[in-house]
C-alpha cells in the first residue's frame, strides 16, 4: 500500500463498455493495494470471460514503484502499452485495468488499436471515480455549548474536514487535518475559542477526496 501523505487512485471498482467497428471491449478496474492483489483482480477477470479473444491488461502499484502489463496477443505496443499510458497520465496508482475484447471481425490496424484500447481505459477509470487520497491527523476538538455555533461556522467556513460531532455533556468535532496543517489548525481553533476549545490528536488515517471531472 502506497506510504505517501497524498497520492491519487480510484475510489471503487467499476465495469464499462465500448464498441468499435463491431469488436466489443469491456474495461474493468480496481484499486488494489499489492501486487498479489492485481494478479488476483486479473486471474479473476480471465476466469469470468474465458471465451474473450484477449484479456489485455496494466496496472501501477505505487510501493516498489510496480508497473506490469500485457499486450495478451495483440500486436505488441498495441494495447497494453495504451492501458498503462491511460493510468499514468491519470496520475494514479494502486490500480489495476483489465480491457477484455471480443472481435467483431474488423481488424482495427495498429492506430486503431492504441486509440481504442487507451480510450476504453481512460473510460474505465473515470467509471471508477479518481479521488485524491490525504494522510491525515484525526483531531478531537472539545468544547461547551456556547461555542456551538461558532466552531461550526468556523468549520465550514474554512473548510475543514469534518468526521464527526458527537454531543454529550460537551460537544466533540472530529476533524481530518492533513498532514502538515494540524499544528495550524489547531492554533486557528485555539485562538478562535481564546483557548477554550481542547484539541488532541488521536491517531491518522488516509481521508478519500473525489476529484472534480473537467
Amino acid at each position: 500500500m502506497s506510504v505517501k501523505n497524498v497520492y491519487k487512485t480510484v475510489g471503487k471498482e467499476s465495469r464499462s463498455f465500448l464498441v468499435e467497428k463491431k469488436s466489443k471491449f469491456i474495461t474493468s478496474v480496481k484499486p488494489v493495494d499489492n501486487e498479489r492483489d492485481a494478479l488476483d483482480f486479473i486471474n479473476a477477470i480471465r476466469s469470468e470471460y474465458p471465451d474473450a479473444t484477449h484479456n489485455v491488461y496494466a496496472y501501477v502499484i505505487d510501493e516498489n514503484n510496480i508497473f506490469r502489463y500485457s499486450d495478451d496477443g495483440e500486436p505488441s505496443g498495441t494495447a497494453g502499452m495504451p492501458v498503462l499510458d491511460a493510468i499514468r497520465k491519470s496520475g494514479i496508482v494502486d490500480a489495476a485495468v483489465v480491457v477484455t475484447r471480443y472481435f467483431g471481425g474488423t481488424l482495427l490496424g495498429t492506430g486503431g488499436l492504441v486509440h481504442t484500447y487507451g480510450a476504453a481505459a481512460k473510460r474505465g477509470l473515470e467509471e471508477s471515480k479518481i479521488i485524491t487520497r490525504c494522510l491525515c491527523d484525526i483531531m478531537n476538538v472539545k468544547t461547551d455549548y456556547s461555542l456551538l455555533g461558532k466552531m461550526q461556522y468556523e468549520i465550514a467556513s474554512r473548510g475543514y474536514i469534518l468526521l464527526d460531532t458527537i454531543y454529550e455533556d460537551s460537544v466533540t468535532f472530529v476533524i481530518a487535518c492533513p498532514s502538515g496543517e494540524t499544528e495550524n489548525i489547531k492554533k486557528g481553533i485555539t485562538d478562535m475559542t481564546s483557548g477554550r476549545a481542547e484539541c488532541a490528536v488521536t491517531g491518522n488515517r488516509y481521508i478519500d477526496m473525489e476529484e472534480e471531472q473537467s
